[in-house]
């Protein structure tokens, strides 16, 4: 069982964005570069909403 929410972020942000990439762009360097800026913004907005999620109680 994974236990680390990181992990599980990652692995799903990354199966997402290489779904993305592949349905969304035609050539190889452009679902490269389209699947990883949509990894990285899937990766960056939920560290940022838990940071402000942060500060209050759970």
């Amino acid at each position: 069982m994974i236990a680390s929410h990181l992990l599980i972020l990652v692995v799903f942000s990354s199966l997402v964005a290489s779904v993305f990439a592949v349905l969304l762009r035609d050539d190889a360097r452009a679902r490269l570069r389209f699947g990883l800026w949509v990894f990285g913004s899937f990766v960056f907005s939920a560290v940022v909403a838990a940071w402000i999620m942060k500060p209050f109680p759970s």
